[in-house]
């Protein structure tokens, strides 16, 4: 990470920012307006439990594979229920997002989506945004040959507390970036700074009040990064 003399902590953010070969966001309350988990629970008819327990998970006040393992014993989601969520709940883009990945493409800077959710629902999210499946860390949903719901990939890093920490890492160390830049609004989001050189936390869909105190650039509206670009 390059050393930064005579700027205070928001002015070194930008500058990363604008400095960033590699950029990375979380999805969930970030990217999309909603948290997906959630969402697909109140599909399920699970909602109201499984909202609990996302909302202490994203305070970082649970173990966050233990939060995970409990949500989804909770929805236990078949393949056609999500399949059928799909269909008729689409994810809905945060505003100016796409302006944004469209903004940082143009200038070659790649683009990856880190997050603790589940990759059969970012996958559609990655596609809207033209950004490469093989850019999307997330986790994976087992199921049985009969569709039911069979459990999810604990291999996966993103699916334990510090994984997007170890993604960052190994896209560092595998793409030789040298200035990475996380974008989020949770407390794993936070906690990922370092690996990453910078970290921006985001309100825009919710605020997080440890990590609107923490983040030393903090913004509500994607313009304000790509303004600041």
């Amino acid at each position: 990470m390059p050393i930064i003399r005579n700027m205070d902590s928001s002015d070194q953010a930008r500058h990363l920012w604008r400095t960033a070969d590699a950029v990375c966001f979380d999805v969930d309350s970030t990217v999309i307006m909603d948290e997906a988990i959630d969402e697909m629970a109140k599909y399920c008819g699970k909602g109201d439990a499984v909202a609990a327990l996302t909302k202490e998970a994203m305070k970082g006040s649970m173990n966050f594979r233990e939060a995970l393992a409990m949500r989804l014993n909770i929805i236990k989601p078949s393949v056609s229920q999500i399949k059928s969520f799909l269909q008729h709940e689409p994810a809905r883009l945060t505003p100016r997002i796409k302006e944004l990945v469209e903004e940082l493409h143009k200038r070659r800077i790649p683009v990856y989506l880190i997050s603790g959710g589940f990759r059969v629902l970012i996958q559609p999210i990655a596609q809207e945004l033209n950004i490469p499946i093989q850019n999307v860390y997330a986790n994976r949903l087992k199921f049985y040959y009969n569709g039911e719901y069979a459990g999810f990939d604990e291999d996966e890093p993103t699916s334990r507390q510090g994984g997007k920490g170890d993604v960052i890492k190994m896209l560092k160390k595998t793409h030789r970036y040298n200035t990475v830049v996380l974008i989020g609004d949770g407390a794993t989001d936070l906690e990922a700074c370092p690996p990453a050189d910078a970290f921006i936390g985001f309100g825009g869909n919710v605020v997080r009040e440890e990590v609107k105190s923490r983040a030393k650039w903090f913004v509500s509206d994607f313009k304000d990064l790509i303004d600041a670009l």
